[in-house]
């Protein structure tokens, strides 16, 4: 039976026992059809109140369809959007490893840093040379990670935030405060397998190198270098300086280099012993959604997986 049909059906049922009620009946007989046609009434209602939810249900789902229909567009646009990012990220990683051949292959092609920069520089190291290692040749000032973090972690220690301060007035002198700069973290070739370590968020070697250059990386900003000079990576254990067969090695790969790049803020090429004098800031390179890890804390790791 239709919704129709049966609606009509109680409503005539209801007009007859109306009109039944103006008749000669006994009181008893006018309350059970009182009684019937109240009930009758009810139903009418709720066969009301059902078809109503009913049509609400049916233009709900229509609406869906709707959308969905009209959302196909928008979903490839955003397949095709994710896709050139994906391929802007690809072209900034080539040009960040770009970058790090070129400056770490630099030995014997002349004075890289102003002699007085250089000068300023093996000073730092020399004031802290528990610490920090300088090659002139290269230009590359080296924070050794056993000592700039605990183990297994990203969070620099105060003796290291202590000499990056130091380290980041050298970088604001008028004699560097032109030069680009690449944070690169590295770590030797012992597998992450803390908990404590990944529970950090440093899941492998790729995240606690690159974890540890982004903390670097963000002490020098917070001691004022701009960050358009800065650009931050991690390479794992992709670029080892010593072997990996003994623990001195390993010590030695562990590390976080700040490289003073052969270009200025502007990308002009610098006088090889000419200082640099300061530039317009260019815009902040967006290397990472996420920005400088947070809420580390320190952990230590069982010593048989080895010190990262």
């Amino acid at each position: 039976m239709t919704r129709t049909f049966r609606y009509a059906a109680l409503a005539a049922l209801g007009a007859a026992l109306t009109g039944s009620l103006t008749g000669c009946v006994s009181n008893e007989k006018y309350q059970a059809q009182k009684l019937a046609h109240d009930a009758l009434v009810e139903q009418l209602a709720d066969a009301q109140r059902d078809a109503s939810t009913a049509r609400a249900e049916a233009d709900a789902y229509k609406n869906q369809l709707t959308m969905l229909g009209s959302n196909g567009n928008s979903k490839d646009a955003m397949l095709v959007n994710l896709q050139q990012q994906n391929g802007d990220l690809q072209r900034q990683l080539e040009e960040l490893n770009r970058q790090y051949e070129s400056a770490v292959n630099k030995v014997g092609t002349g004075q890289v840093l102003p002699p007085a920069l250089t000068n300023v520089l093996e000073q730092f190291a020399q004031q802290y040379p528990d610490l920090v290692d300088f090659d002139a040749t290269k230009g590359i000032v080296k924070f050794k990670s056993d000592l700039t973090f605990a183990p297994g972690s990203a969070q620099v220690t105060p003796q290291a935030k202590q000499a990056i301060a130091r380290f980041a007035q050298i970088l604001n002198s008028p004699s560097a405060s032109g030069y680009e700069l690449m944070v690169a973290g590295h770590t030797d070739d012992t597998k992450v397998v803390s908990q404590a370590t990944i529970a950090a968020g440093h899941k492998d070697n790729w995240y606690l190198s690159a974890h540890r250059a982004i903390s670097v990386g963000a002490e020098l900003q917070r001691s004022n270098v701009n960050p358009a000079r800065l650009a931050v990576t991690g390479y794992a254990d992709q670029h080892p300086i010593a072997g990996n067969t003994s623990e001195g090695g390993k010590a030695q790969n562990r590390r976080v280099e700040v490289i003073i790049l052969p270009t200025t803020v502007r990308s002009n090429p610098v006088a090889p012993a000419v200082a640099a004098s300061p530039t317009k800031a260019a815009p902040v390179r967006k290397l990472s959604k996420d920005g400088p890890v947070g809420g580390q804390t320190q952990t230590q790791i069982d010593r048989s997986s080895v010190t990262k």
